[in-house]
């Protein structure tokens, strides 16, 4: 979610249609002008005990956020308390748990995006060895239970944990125990938003199945690849799923906005304190009749807040978020955007990977994303096959589309360099699970706290 600053008293009100769906058309931009963001969390641990650390402790969270002035980073307060640093490179951040966050500043290729995160990278490990923490790249928790967890001094999060016991059993797992790689990208068009939307869609189960890296849930295989995907099967049904609607004909910016108008609210922020309208019915908020907040219609800025709100698989804001992916080291930070930029930011390569999906029905498309987290790279496809065949016909085409874009180092490399984490993930079948898997049942002999030896 976004980092709110401030409420703005004199910013106009939302009176129609057209202002709900002006951020996605304001987020059109000529092929020249698409960019890349990147963001991803990891988990932060102290080297003592490998508990998570508090807020307030010495060397804690809030120590770890305002080290990084050191590097040109500015605070960002809520109530008189830190919860972020705002720089040159994006913004860090404070999931609920203290999950470290980078939002990556909007960037023209994958060179840069991946040049961004060492930087990051960098910059915290630097910090966590004088605070004695480490981080680790892991799409959840292997060894903490819920009430081991700090909770974070952020007022949204105080809402949504009151909130989640009431709509699913998962979703305090999602906010305390999770972590995870997004890539944000652009479109020219609504036309080319909703192409992208589905087959970004269609292929999630795909990018959770190479990216799956979340097989133990305190101490012990719970037995998935991708428990964290398994999560938001039963986090918020109302906020969460596959989204048939965007298969459908007529699918574009109103049909999106009208969704998220049936989205069940979360807050409200006003006077820089966030307000509890959870349940409540953003459609109520437009016609005055927010019972939290009588007589007052939303802003720009409400709206934008609500749109973070919805977990889909693929969201919709100015710009599409690719959203399926478990958190994981240096190299698979750096696929992540890759593998949705070799498919998304070239015309043949993007018509080349709808092709490969277009025929499946709605009920495949579902099966597909209820069976990856468990079966990963085995499941298998409508038709025949593996998501581990899938895998290596889309990865060749994400391939030619980087190779297509001609995006050049220094050193004159494009930008296929970062899939052959990918490659390799598919070559063998077997998923950055499957070898923690391994190494549990082998040289780990049954201790998964050896799985810290993968820090950054």
């Amino acid at each position: 979610m976004s980092t709110r600053e401030a409420s703005d008293a004199n910013e106009p009100v939302i009176e129609s249609l057209d202002d709900l769906v002006a951020p996605m058309i304001g987020g059109e931009k000529p092929a020249a002008d698409w960019r890349i963001g990147t963001e991803h969390e990891k988990f932060v641990y102290h080297r003592s005990d490998r508990h998570a650390p508090s807020y307030e402790e010495e060397g804690g969270i809030r120590d770890i956020l305002l080290s990084l002035r050191e590097f040109g980073w500015e605070p960002v307060e809520e109530n008189g308390k830190v919860i972020a640093m705002s720089g040159a490179d994006g913004t860090v951040s404070l999931e609920p748990a203290g999950q470290l966050e980078l939002s990556g500043a909007p960037l023209e290729n994958l060179h840069e995006t991946c040049a961004e995160t060492g930087r990051h990278l960098n910059q915290v490990k630097q910090i966590g060895e004088r605070c004695g923490v480490g981080f680790i790249g892991l799409g959840m928790w292997p060894d903490k239970t819920r009430e081991e967890l700090p909770i974070m001094p952020k007022g949204r999060y105080e809402i949504m944990m009151r909130h989640m016991p009431k709509v699913g059993t998962l979703g305090l797992d999602m906010m305390l125990r999770t972590c995870t790689i997004q890539v944000n990208l652009d479109y020219s068009s609504e036309a080319d938003m909703v192409k992208k939307f589905r087959v970004g869609l269609a292929l999630q189960p795909l990018a959770t199945a190479l990216f799956a890296n979340s097989p133990f849930t305190e101490g012990k295989p719970n037995g998935y690849l991708s428990y964290r995907s398994h999560i938001w099967s039963d986090t918020d049904p109302h906020r969460t799923g596959m989204l048939p609607f965007v298969f459908e004909d007529g699918f574009g910016y109103e049909r999106w906005a009208e969704y998220m108008l049936d989205v069940p609210m979360y807050f409200v922020f006003r006077d820089g304190k966030y307000i509890d309208a959870a349940g409540l019915s953003f459609r109520d908020f437009m016609d005055g009749k927010l019972s939290v907040l009588p007589g007052e219609r939303p802003t720009a800025s409400d709206w934008w807040d609500h749109l973070s709100t919805a977990f889909p698989e693929v969201r919709l804001k100015s710009f599409l978020e690719m959203r399926g992916a478990d958190g994981g080291p240096w190299s698979r930070i750096c696929a992540l955007p890759a593998f949705w930029v070799g498919l998304l930011y070239d015309q043949g390569a993007l018509d080349a990977a709808w092709n490969l999906v277009k025929d499946w029905s709605m009920e495949e498309r579902e099966r597909l994303r209820s069976e990856v987290p468990r079966l990963g790279l085995a499941t298998r496809l409508p038709g025949g096959g593996t998501m581990k065949d899938l895998g290596r016909d889309v990865l060749k085409i994400a391939h030619q589309g980087l190779a297509a874009r001609g995006r050049l180092n220094a050193s004159g490399d494009n930008e296929t360099g970062y899939l052959e984490t990918l490659d390799e993930i598919v070559s063998t079948g077997k998923a950055p699970a499957q070898r923690l898997l391994d190494a549990y049942h082998g040289e780990w002999n049954g201790d998964v706290s050896r799985v810290y030896k993968y820090s950054f």
